[in-house]
This record gives C-alpha cells, sequence and structure tokens, in this order.
C-alpha cells in the first residue's frame, strides 16, 4: 500500500508521461508535492521502485517508466486508433532527455583507505548526481590515503556509500574499527575473524576480531575532482 505522497508521485509521473512523453524533472517533482528538498523526491522514487510501481531507464537520469498503477487507482485510458489515412504517419513519441538532476547527501568527514582514521561526524552536504545513487539511503566521505588505488579508488575521492550493516565477502565497505575509526577496505571472513584487505601491495590486511568490527556501508561509487 502507498502513502499519500507515494501515490501522488505516481500520479504525477503517469500525468506528465501521457501528455509530453517526457518524465518530470526532480525539481518539477517537488514543487508539484510541495516538498522542501530534492532529496525526499529521491526518498519516494526509491520506495516506489522497490514496491515495483517505476522503473528507471538506464543511462538517463530524468527517464522513469510506471510499470502498474496502485489497484484503487483509474485504469489508463485507451489507445488511440491508429490514422484511417495510411499515408498519415502518427507523430513521433518523444524520447526522455537527460537532465542533471542532483541529490544532496551527507557528507560525514574523511575515511582512509590506509590505515584507520577517527570517521568525523559533519553537517556538510555534498551534491551527486541522481544517477549515481539507486534505492536507499547513502552518504559520502572523503578518501584520506593509497592503500585501494589498485580498486581506482584515490586519495582525496568521495567514496559514495550505500547505509547498511551487512555486507557479503568481496564487497568494499566502510568498516568502523573498534567503534572509532573507520577504514575503507574489501571484507572478508575468515577462520572466525574478520579480514580488511586493502587493494594496494604496500600495506598489510588487517585482522580482527568480528565484535571489533562494525559494518557503516557498503561502497556505491566515487566522485572524483579534477583540478
Amino acid at each position: 500500500m502507498l502513502t499519500r505522497k507515494q501515490h501522488e508521485l505516481l500520479r504525477f509521473i503517469q500525468a506528465r508521461l501521457e501528455e509530453s512523453g517526457i518524465s518530470p524533472s526532480f525539481e518539477e517533482m517537488k514543487e508539484a508535492l510541495d516538498l522542501k528538498s530534492k532529496s525526499g523526491v529521491h526518498r519516494l522514487i526509491s520506495a516506489l521502485e522497490e514496491r515495483g510501481f517505476i522503473r528507471r531507464l538506464p543511462n538517463r537520469a530524468r527517464a522513469l517508466e510506471v510499470l502498474r498503477q496502485p489497484e484503487d487507482a483509474t485504469s489508463k485510458p485507451a489507445a488511440r486508433p491508429a490514422p484511417a489515412n495510411s499515408n498519415e504517419a502518427a507523430p513521433p513519441r518523444s524520447i526522455p532527455e537527460p537532465a542533471n538532476d542532483v541529490i544532496e547527501i551527507p557528507l560525514h568527514g574523511r575515511i582512509a583507505a590506509g590505515v584507520p582514521i577517527e570517521a568525523l561526524e559533519g553537517q556538510s552536504t555534498l551534491p551527486v548526481p541522481a544517477a549515481l545513487l539507486g534505492s536507499g539511503e547513502h552518504y559520502a566521505l572523503e578518501v584520506s590515503g593509497d592503500s585501494m588505488i589498485d580498486a581506482g579508488i584515490l586519495d582525496g575521492d568521495f567514496a559514495l556509500v550505500k547505509r547498511t550493516n551487512t555486507a557479503r565477502d568481496g564487497e568494499i565497505v566502510v568498516a568502523l574499527v573498534h567503534g572509532e575509526e573507520a577504514t575503507l577496505k574489501y571484507l572478508r571472513r575468515e577462520n572466525g575473524m574478520v579480514r580488511l584487505d586493502p587493494a594496494n601491495a604496500a600495506y598489510e590486511p588487517q585482522i580482527y576480531t568480528p565484535a571489533e568490527v562494525e559494518v557503516q556501508g557498503k561502497l556505491a561509487g566515487l566522485l572524483r575532482r579534477y583540478h
């Protein structure tokens, strides 16, 4: 069952697609639903996507497809009949254009890609293209160090992290060590211990007991600034 805001957003997207064939922008959705920020729109989109009502079309930040309507929604209008004159071509359907929709996510200080350093909790935010993020809650951390360079993660990059406390072996995670130090590493489990593996031969794996390590998220993407 959808919330009122989810239902309103679904109807707005469907109406815009039927009208122009182009998905509304995040700014248009924010204004239509009288929301305070685009992050609220992102949460609603993610919820509708997880429930199977919409899907994002690949490689297009703005392209959405409505898969189904709630059971209490009115049925879609019947398809328009083909022109009587066979020589009369139907008007071409507009193709959704990419948009530069961005989402502000929390930026929580720096994280070590070498030895663990303190994970700083800040109040800053980082604008991120919506196309880089999937469903779920995300935050960003600035990478410090070079122990993950063979995974393409460089000093000064911004790690985009999906918040979760579970991860599979081989995934790159944000691991909180001893409750106060965070590091970005590959997660491995062996012989009842937790091993945090670097992606740089100059560094040794870090081995801890399960009680010493808490997964706080897994890597979802990277942002890099070029100076």
